[in-house]
């Protein structure tokens, strides 16, 4: 019986492990760039979420999260909301559905695109800022571009218009792109798209976790109320055991 429970244990361990394994795109000496998440940074998100609708949500859903609920959260009016970040037709409280069928998406890249509502918790934002910044020009891919933490990635470059396009200028003994040259300027400079890429991933991070916003807005109230609380429960059991003593 002892025996049968190591093994189911171990079982459940390797298929809580698999998607992990399945993530790791680059394999375990990826290098990747940190990025500084600040979810007190309101403008940053707002730009993050236009970026979100203009440049993801056609193929990308995020379907765990209400597009009145994030411009709540993010400060935006219900009028900005409608005329500038709502381009499928959906209303203010649905889901943030994508505009693609899913079929014709399966069709174009060979499976459909994946949910983003939890992708920076089960990728990471350092992960998410360098996939994002590492695509490069690779004719022998389907759609023309490869990643250096993704490779083989059936993604297209989507910003491309903002950043540009880069090609590989190092490789490594085993065939990884270690560093890329842009050789055709975007609408943006490199430090105006990273910090761009930055809102993006920002958001994102909001996306897998909204309640966090709130919680770092209580959170130093609820500490005085501790601390406040403390000091009464200190005093009120000096007064109970001072006659013990």
């Amino acid at each position: 019986m002892k025996k049968m429970t190591i093994k189911a244990l171990a079982a459940t361990a390797m298929l809580m492990l698999a998607p992990v394994a399945g993530f790791a795109g680059g394999g375990g000496n990826l290098h990747l760039d940190h990025v500084k998440i600040d979810m007190g940074d309101k403008a940053s998100l707002q730009r993050g979420f236009k970026l979100f609708a203009n440049y993801c949500l056609s193929c990308h859903a995020a379907s765990y999260a209400r597009y009145n609920r994030t411009a709540s959260d993010l400060g935006i009016s219900e009028i900005m909301l409608k005329e500038n970040l709502i381009f499928t037709g959906a209303k203010v409280h649905s889901p943030m559905k994508v505009a693609m069928p899913a079929e014709g998406a399966k069709d174009w890249f060979g499976k459909t695109p994946p949910d983003l509502s939890v992708i920076a918790r089960s990728r990471g934002t350092d992960w998410l800022y360098t996939y994002l910044r590492g695509f490069y020009l690779d004719p022998k891919k389907p759609v023309g571009t490869n990643n250096t933490v993704f490779p083989d990635v059936g993604m297209p470059h989507v910003l491309w218009e903002l950043q540009g396009w880069q090609e590989a200028a190092e490789r490594s003994e085993d065939g990884h792109v270690t560093k890329l040259t842009l050789v055709e300027p975007g609408a943006m400079q490199p430090e105006e798209y990273d910090a761009a890429v930055r809102d993006l991933v920002n958001f994102l991070a909001y996306l897998g976790e909204p309640a966090q916003l709130e919680r770092s807005r209580l959170g130093p109230w609820v500490l005085l109320f501790l601390l406040v609380f403390s000091f009464v429960a200190y005093l009120l059991k000096k007064e109970y055991w001072k006659d013990v003593h």
